[in-house]
């Protein structure tokens, strides 16, 4: 279980593909981001509940199976690229956005970026049409592990927008998103 507050970026040290089914990604975490974590915690690697399966200092490795390699982003990652990351909530952690389970439901690719002063406006396109029905307008979704509210919803093209504010755009990974790239989403 997760909270949908991104806790920061952690940078691709390695990922492995040993088969067509199956990959082995290494993090690099800033900080004491790892502090206490052990072998068969949960992290949530761009919203993908992932279990820890190695840890080296402030690096932690993870196997990515084939469902995850064909329903979630991760498997487009290469070395040096940056996800969002969030260690699994515990009793008594403030609940800021929303439960998030890990359980991504599909990807969307980003089709319009609008920015204002303080703002970015982002649009996406699911990947599954049939999908959009659950989305709705002001209600919770995670997109790449954060939680954000659904601004506008157009279920005939199958996309949606969302808001950001400067600190989403700082802490997560969306500051260096652009049109064309693909996020994973849980739609709640």
């Amino acid at each position: 279980l997760f909270t949908g507050l991104v806790q920061g970026k952690a940078r691709v040290e390695s990922f492995e593909n040993l088969n067509d089914e199956f990959a082995r990604l290494t993090l690099r975490f800033p900080g004491n981001a790892l502090e206490g974590i052990s072998l068969g915690a949960s992290v949530a690697v761009n919203g993908t509940c992932l279990t820890v399966t190695a840890v080296d200092g402030d690096a932690a490795s993870f196997d990515l199976i084939v469902e995850t390699l064909r329903a979630t982003n991760l498997g487009k990652l290469i070395v040096g690229s940056e996800v969002n990351y969030e260690r699994s909530a515990r009793v008594g952690d403030e609940i800021g956005g929303h439960t998030v389970s890990g359980h991504v439901h599909c990807t969307a690719e980003i089709v319009e970026v609008v920015d204002s002063e303080h703002n970015r406006k982002v649009v996406f396109e699911t990947s599954d049409r049939a999908l959009i029905k659950y989305v709705l307008p002001k209600g919770f979704i995670a997109i790449d592990g954060c939680s954000l509210t659904v601004g506008d919803v157009d279920k005939a093209t199958g996309r949606f927008n969302v808001w950001l504010i400067p600190e989403t755009l700082r802490v997560t990974v969306f500051g260096a998103k652009s049109i064309g790239d693909t996020v994973n989403v849980e739609i709640e």
